[in-house]
Parts: structure tokens; sequence; C-alpha cells
């Protein structure tokens, strides 16, 4: 019932093909994807590894972002102070740049048919992978 290399997804797609799509970060392909995969692939338990793992990131980064962009705004707004705006400004670009770096980083381990477990997103994918 596991097909962890090799093979095909139920998409018709390599296994390693099929896992680095989960994470491609070029027009919502990897939000797109993942959602797709969960719905459809029910026996390759590394490519719902990956579709998990990538809507979980996915999550955490819009999180994060959200995050900043409030409490830079609230102190930006309370301080009156420009300068703390645009720290949090550039706050949010690191974000997004970590991020992509990130995405392209599992991008290579999915099409190298490495299950990488990011810290914290990793262990719930796995979890629910598997399930």
């Amino acid at each position: 019932m596991q097909n962890m290399s090799g093979g095909k997804t139920a998409l018709g797609l390599d296994t390693n093909v099929g896992a680095l799509l989960c994470y491609l970060p070029i027009c919502s392909i990897n939000l797109i994807y993942s959602i797709i995969v969960l719905v459809v692939e029910k026996d390759n338990r590394l490519v719902r590894f990956h579709a998990f793992q990538s809507l979980l990131m996915i999550a955490a980064c819009f999180v994060a972002v959200i995050a900043v962009v409030i409490v830079g705004g609230v102190l930006g707004g309370v301080t009156g102070s420009f300068a703390i705006s645009m720290v949090f400004s550039l706050l949010t670009w690191v974000v997004g740049l970590a991020f992509l770096g990130a995405t392209i980083f599992m991008c290579v381990k999915a099409y190298q048919g490495s299950q990488f477990k990011l810290p914290v997103v990793g262990d719930m994918a796995e979890k629910w992978a598997n399930s």
C-alpha cells in the first residue's frame, strides 16, 4: 500500500514530480496541487506527506506575515514612528524571502524522493499523511 519511491501517483505523475509540484511556488501551483493530491491520492504516502507539509508551510507563512503586519502597524501607529513601520515592512519581506527559500529547498528535497521534515509542521504532516 505504501508507495515511497518510484511508481506513479493517482494523477499519473512520477512520485518525485508529484512531490515537487506540492512545493512549486509559481502561480499558486503548490496550493492548488496540494489540495488536489489530498482529495485524489489515497495510496502514495510520500506525496500525501509533501502535500500536507506544503499546505502547513503556506499557512505558517500567511500567519507570520499577518502577525508582522499587524504588530508593525500597531507599533507604528502608536509611536507615530515611520522608522518602526519601515523596519516591520522589511521584516515582512524577510519572512517572504525565507518562505521562498524554504520552498525552493523543499522542491529539491521532494524531487530527490526525500521525506525531509520541517520543524513543527513536518511531524504534523507525517501524522496526517499516515492516517
